[in-house]
């Protein structure tokens, strides 16, 4: 069935066809045909960051920036949804074109900017949304906020969605806001990541329950990178690390059409730099959960992810290609792969 709706789809430019298929899935959701759609919902449930997951297969930010189709999404077996990256103003983003597929590579490069309708469009949707699985929300900074005063907006938004999160993502890895990703080193990292957990336990403290923070990393790092980021995560406590974001990188797509357009490019082509990211980070931090993400299409791909120290993963160029049926199938794939422990 997605193979023919694929097929209509592409015809339309990407982001156009991006909005028609959530509006689809926002229908099949309120026929009842949802899970269906996804292959099943798989119960395959671990405990991380104090919190349940019923399986181990997420959806990663981007695809729902602003929870508008938090229900539908739910419904296809998810074990859990991050939405966002979500600003404290709502903004644009950047001019259109700003998203293309490279099918050839599997892959897609977008330089959406952060486009969103702010942080407080984003809570009233959680809070009417009938989905009752886990919750992430991926926050960032506005584009007119300097990069100097990017703890602001990081605040902001965290103080805004705590009541709506099971847990929070600081996204500093994306490569379409100019800056953001310098604030992924040294005392950027840590002065923004001590002001955040100092926040969050001031929130946890007064609210009566914990809300785990993590931070998702770019793969466009040296292992001496990798371990700088991951002194930074261990010395302010948090809880998890996202790995990774798009790459700036067209190593793996050259010659290709698209492949010469800015932006990050996901899909298949990060599938390895992030399990090297991956790899880097759990010998440095054995006992810090770490979400993998990049390049998953198959639930072959899901288990390498987790071969490679991923405790859960994340879903998005992957579940473009191959449909909502991929959810499912990851989902088993890990089942029987932990099950054989």
């Amino acid at each position: 069935m997605y193979s023919l709706a694929r097929s209509l789809l592409f015809r339309l430019d990407a982001e156009t066809a991006h909005g028609v298929a959530l509006k689809g899935l926002d229908l099949a959701d309120r026929l009842g045909l949802a899970e269906r759609l996804g292959g099943g919902r798989v119960e395959d449930p671990v405990e991380l960051m104090g919190l349940h997951f019923p399986n181990r297969v997420g959806l990663a930010a981007g695809l729902d920036k602003n929870a508008d189709h938090l229900d539908a999404l739910g419904a296809l077996g998810f074990g859990f949804v991050e939405v966002g990256t979500v600003t404290p103003l709502p903004q644009d983003g950047n001019p259109r074109p700003r998203l293309f597929r490279l099918p050839e590579a599997g892959a897609i490069i977008n330089r959406m900017g952060f486009n969103n309708a702010g942080v407080d469009h984003l809570v009233a949707r959680v809070r009417a949304s009938r989905y009752a699985g886990v919750i992430g929300i991926n926050i960032g900074k506005n584009l007119t906020t300097p990069v100097e005063q990017a703890v602001d907006d990081y605040l902001t938004c965290l103080r805004k969605v705590h009541g709506q999160a099971h847990y929070i993502t600081v996204n500093l890895s994306s490569p379409n806001t100019p800056g953001l990703r310098n604030l992924q080193f040294g005392e950027h990292l840590d002065a923004l990541l001590g002001a955040l957990r100092e926040e969050g336990s001031r929130l946890d403290a007064s609210s009566g329950r914990r809300l785990p923070l993590a931070v998702k990393i770019a793969p466009d790092m040296s292992p001496e990178e990798v371990g700088l980021v991951a002194r930074s995560l261990e010395a302010n406590a948090i809880d998890a690390v996202i790995a990774t974001n798009t790459t700036v990188s067209r190593e793996a797509v050259a010659g290709l059409v698209h492949a010469d357009e800015q932006g990050g490019l996901s899909g298949r082509p990060v599938f390895e730099p992030s399990n090297t990211v991956i790899r880097e980070l759990r010998r440095r931090l054995p006992g810090m959960p770490i979400i993998g993400v990049g390049g998953i299409d198959s639930g072959e791909a899901a288990v390498a992810k987790v071969a490679a120290g991923a405790d859960l993963v994340q879903l998005y160029s992957g579940f473009i290609y191959r449909g909502p049926a991929l959810v499912g199938e990851c989902a088993r794939a890990l089942q029987a792969r932990f099950a054989g422990q």
